[in-house]
């Protein structure tokens, strides 16, 4: 019946002994997306089986990169545009339904990225197998777009691993790797890539058995008392990381599973579908599914071809010890300079830290620590494809050692700058080859934030710009090209926004305060904190830099006491220990001024909108990306430019001239709010 049947993307072989092998690859993508046609030709197969019963079923990918990424993405747009949203969730519940119906052993043999749809695919079969290649990882990381889990991955994930474990795993969407995945029970078994389909055979003949431990937890925490006990405790767990009026996901599939986990799987598969629709239309998962796409794109620039292979960093501070040990991690050959061992032993013990807890295998740890060197003598340079300068803010010294790291570059070879503000036709003034030189602007903690600032000026080569893109993906960062103008895009936009927050905390309103206001907005660290973060130093010698730039005084607030720039001293505008901000007690009854949002905010989205107007960026989409990824600004709204849309630039503008009215010039709207 299946013999030699060929779809446009499922294959079904036929094995001797009986079991069916179906594989999915995708014939218009280099990955198995799942799509319309591509559900349809499953459901037309497991039809088929239904009425033909083989002795198992294995479903397996034939792309080298791996399983299943998901649903594909790239046509919710046009669904949703055509009413089609609750059609496209109600069917891949129904394929998915059919196949988890079939009355034979069905196995899900993955190796590579299985995610969302895809891991709900494989919740569908009776049993899962995997590979412990590290390029494995499965998760259902919905969530992060708004919505969770619509084609019984909500379903059946608590039934099979029990609620916390599955609550977890859709909660926070992250990806798990084969053993990390085994542990919790959302596989049955972990082999070799090379015995991973005769390994999924042996298991649809054989089967196996769940720990009853896994069986008994399933069944308890499922459990009418047990939902009721569990799912406010999820809830408030929640509660501390996100907001319910900001991203009502994670709660709707708490209170969704509360009242219907329990219920036969056709029922509970219909309240799955009603609560996701009802997500999928928010401005949150419009937001996050754009925000999406933005990443897709920042990931694009470039292309894959950078042809550098070893990197030399001149500068083993915070930023250069780390930037280093970053590209170490990710697989290039890395000399870390500075003047004395001394300065460079700090930099390799805390990538020692960095590669311990990224690299799991000794082995392989080991391998990655001998690819970052000390090099005091700076003799790599000469042989490095990059050189990455990151000693502190000083034009004349950083032209100084441009000048004589020129002496022994090789030809072709990029000379880049990590200057945080200082413009870049200043820095390329005397450069021997500026077309092969440019900022490349990473930011702090470099092994925390995606996003690098590719950073401009009128002789930089495309090609460059181009290589650098690649590179910048090559170590799995986000790069934004931006034009070498004070502050580029990230500084540029944060500095007044900072700036209000330290005027504001001058002017008594406590810091708790001005940060509550802040993350009500959306901001992932209220920008007191952020000030003492990055340091008082450093906030007012950007802020000098952007005040000077904009022709205006900078604040008299900005103030900075020798032993309390911050964090790094234990005191700032808070005091810190063991890391953290230990934060004054507000009296009860104080009340926060009703302008204090619009104090923080009006200022980053005015500036965003300069930003705009004077070609930081070439688009407004790129601004959005840049400063999300690069300050974490409210991913649920889309960036500052799309939140002024939605919002409406004429209502925005109009409470930006009563600030300008009632505190003075730094408020004054500029250039570029008319053409919003």
């Amino acid at each position: 019946m299946f013999d030699g049947l060929r779809l446009a993307h499922w294959r079904a072989d036929p094995r001797p002994d009986g079991i069916l092998v179906l594989t999915l690859d995708r014939a218009d993508q280099n990955v198995n997306a799942l799509s319309r046609a591509v559900l349809d030709e499953l459901e037309s197969m497991v039809e088929r089986i239904a009425l033909e019963l083989p002795k198992g079923v294995v479903i397996i990918s034939g792309k080298a990169a791996g399983f299943i990424p998901g649903a594909d993405i790239k046509g919710f747009g046009d669904i949703a545009a055509k009413g089609q949203t609750e059609d496209w969730i109600r069917h891949g519940q129904l394929v998915f339904q059919k196949l988890a119906e079939l009355r034979c052993p069905t196995v899900a043999a993955i190796h590579g990225h299985c995610m969302g749809g895809g891991t709900e695919i494989s919740l569908a079969c009776r049993y899962r197998i995997a590979s412990n290649d590290e390029k494995t990882r499965i998760g259902l990381p919905e969530v992060k777009l708004g919505i969770y889990p619509g084609w019984g991955g909500s379903v059946r994930a608590p039934r099979l691993l029990g609620a916390p474990a599955a609550m977890d795993l859709m909660l926070t969407g992250r990806s798990l790797s084969a053993s990390a995945a085994r542990a919790i029970g959302l596989v049955d078994k972990v082999v070799a890539p090379a015995v991973l389909l005769d390994e999924a055979v042996k298991l649809a003949q054989r089967g196996t058995t769940r720990p009853f431990k896994q069986r008994f937890l399933a069944w308890a925490t499922n459990t009418g008392p047990g939902r009721a006990i569990l799912a406010p405790q999820i809830a408030k767990q929640v509660a501390r990381k996100a907001r319910k009026e900001h991203y009502p996901a994670p709660f709707a599939l708490i209170e969704t599973w509360r009242r219907s986990g329990g219920l036969p799987v056709h029922a509970a598969l219909k309240a799955e579908a009603k609560s996701v629709v009802k997500l999928a239309a928010t401005p949150t998962a419009h937001n996050l599914v754009r925000v999406f796409f933005l990443m897709d794109r920042l990931k694009s620039l470039g292309g894959k071809d950078h042809g550098i292979q070893k990197v030399h960093v001149i500068g083993a501070g915070v930023m250069g010890g780390d930037i280093a040990a970053w590209c170490a991690l990710r697989g290039f050959e890395v000399t870390l300079q500075d003047r004395e061992m001394k300065y460079i032993q700090p930099a390799l013990d805390r990538a020692a830290k960095l590669f311990e807890k990224k690299v799991k295998d000794e082995t392989k740890r080991a391998a990655t620590s001998a690819r970052l060197k000390a090099d005091v003598e700076g003799a790599g340079a000469a042989d490095a494809d990059l050189v990455i300068e990151a000693i502190f803010e000083n034009l004349e010294a950083k032209q100084a050692l441009f000048a004589k790291v020129e002496q022994t570059l090789k030809p072709g070879a990029i000379l880049v700058s990590n200057t945080s503000s200082i413009p870049l036709t200043a820095l390329r003034e005397g450069r021997k080859d500026p077309a092969r030189f440019a900022g490349l602007h990473y930011f702090n903690p470099v092994a925390l934030m995606p996003l690098v600032e590719i950073v401009r000026h009128d002789g930089l080569d495309a090609e460059t710009e181009r290589r650098l893109a690649a590179f910048c993906k090559a170590i799995d960062k986000l790069p934004v090209p931006v034009a070498g103008t004070p502050g580029f895009l990230v500084n540029r936009i944060l500095a007044p926004y900072m700036q209000e927050a330290i005027i504001a905390f001058s002017e008594g309103i406590p810091g708790p305060v001005i940060d509550k206001v802040a993350l009500k907005f959306g901001m992932p660290m209220g920008p007191i904190e952020l000030v003492d973060t990055v340091g008082l130093d450093v906030a007012a010698s950007v802020g000098k830099i952007m005040a000077d730039f904009h022709g205006v005084p900078l604040p008299d607030a900005f103030k900075v006491e020798d032993g309390k720039r911050g964090k790094k001293d234990g005191q700032g505008l808070y005091k810190w220990e063991n890391g953290r901000a230990v934060k004054p007690e507000v009296p009860k009854d104080y009340q926060a001024p009703e302008d204090l949002e619009d104090r923080l905010i009006l200022p980053l989205l005015n500036e965003a909108v300069s930003c705009l107007h004077d070609g930081v960026v070439s688009d407004a989409d790129l601004l959005d990306a840049g400063v999300i990824f690069g300050t974490g600004f409210a991913p649920f709204r889309g960036g500052p430019i799309q939140h002024i849309k939605a919002v409406g630039a004429d209502k925005l503008r109009a409470r930006l001239d009563t600030l300008h009215t009632r505190y003075g010039a730094r408020f004054k709207p500029r250039a570029g709010w008319e053409s919003l």
